[in-house]
């Protein structure tokens, strides 16, 4: 029989014992309810992304992840971001445009703005045409450094590659521009007939990106130009910031196939099948502003068998002011032209 000590100690042990016991239960409880807490907040918040995409995206119910969820979305802000960031660019070309050449300083140098880069769009085997154009009016070597430098024009023979990469082709090209050094070639364009309204749109995109110029300019490598009257025509119409300046035309399109000038895509001219109003080919001149808008548009722009008409194309729908310049019509000089056509 146990005394009354002994059922004490006993009663004592067995209220400590369940002391651990109470108190880890509690601990389990309560990490139950934080573990479950927790798996109800995600769930929650899988809930809210799902509806927010479907929000954004206009579906019905998806089967998504969560991680996929949050790179759609930043990518949605990463666009509004590029999006406004093009409307600043936009917005600061504009402003840009002052009746005199701008300037930019680069720390204790100040440099004006070139005036207009020249693209003379050339093809192989036309190095007679080129070297006629340095004797003319472009000038090679420290003629054309004080082309650019005193009268802020810049011009560059623009070439695109061989089909056959690295041919006899691109290599005359390259031996005639280490001798020159007044070529822009396009790596990322194949050299051909058919391709050459692609040409003209990468070069405006690439002056556009490698040079801060007032004009941009597109000639033909038949073209002589009348450099000083050129620039001092250029310089009336720097107060315009959306201009696009040539000798606008109009005309007939050609759905025969043989035909010299046919356009594939007659038929979205219309019934009377009449080209719309732009500057023919020879010469035209388009402000920064449009090439700028080229340049960020150039994957989406649309180019028709003809560069001049595709050039119009993209204007047409702007708010862009037209010039119809005689002084760039280039069939014949005369009085007062800049150009001639041979």
């Amino acid at each position: 029989m146990l005394s009354r000590g002994s059922n004490a100690r006993l009663s004592g042990m067995a209220f400590r014992s369940r002391i651990p016991t109470l108190l880890l239960s509690m601990f389990a409880t309560f990490a139950s309810i934080y573990v479950a807490g927790r798996l109800w907040q995600d769930a929650q918040n899988r809930v809210y992304l799902i509806e927010e995409l479907d929000k954004i995206t206009g579906q019905g119910h998806s089967a998504i992840s969560v991680d996929d969820t949050l790179k759609i979305i930043a990518c949605r802000e990463q666009q509004k971001k590029l999006a406004a960031l093009e409307m600043e660019l936009a917005a600061a070309v504009q402003k840009g445009f002052t009746s005199t050449r701008s300037t930019e300083t680069n720390g204790t140098h100040t440099k004006k703005r070139p005036l207009v880069v020249i693209g003379i769009l050339t093809r192989f085997g036309r190095n007679n045409n080129r070297d006629a154009i340095r004797k003319a009016w472009m000038g090679s070597g420290g003629a054309l450094k004080n082309l650019e430098n005193q009268k802020g024009i810049i011009a560059r023979f623009v070439i695109g590659r061989s089909a056959n990469r690295g041919d006899q082709f691109d290599q005359a090209i390259d031996s005639e521009n280490r001798r020159t050094n007044d070529f822009m070639i396009l790596d990322d364009h194949v050299e051909a007939p058919e391709e050459y309204s692609k040409k003209a749109k990468l070069f405006f995109a690439h002056a556009a990106e490698k040079w801060d110029a007032e004009f941009y300019a597109k000639v033909n490598d038949d073209v002589f130009l009348n450099i000083d009257a050129f620039g001092a025509t250029l310089a009336t119409h720097m107060d315009k910031p959306r201009v696009y300046i040539g000798c606008m035309k109009s005309g007939e399109v050609f759905s025969e196939p043989g035909h010299k000038w046919y356009e594939p895509d007659w038929w979205k001219f219309g019934d009377k099948r009449s080209y719309f109003r732009h500057a023919s080919g020879e010469l035209y001149v388009i402000s920064q502003a449009l090439a700028k808008f080229i340049m960020i548009n150039r994957a989406i722009l649309r180019t028709y068998a003809h560069d001049d008409v595709s050039a119009g194309s993209w204007f047409i729908g702007l708010d862009v002011k037209h010039v119809d310049e005689a002084k760039f019509c280039c069939s014949s000089w005369s009085s007062g032209a800049v150009c001639a056509g041979v």
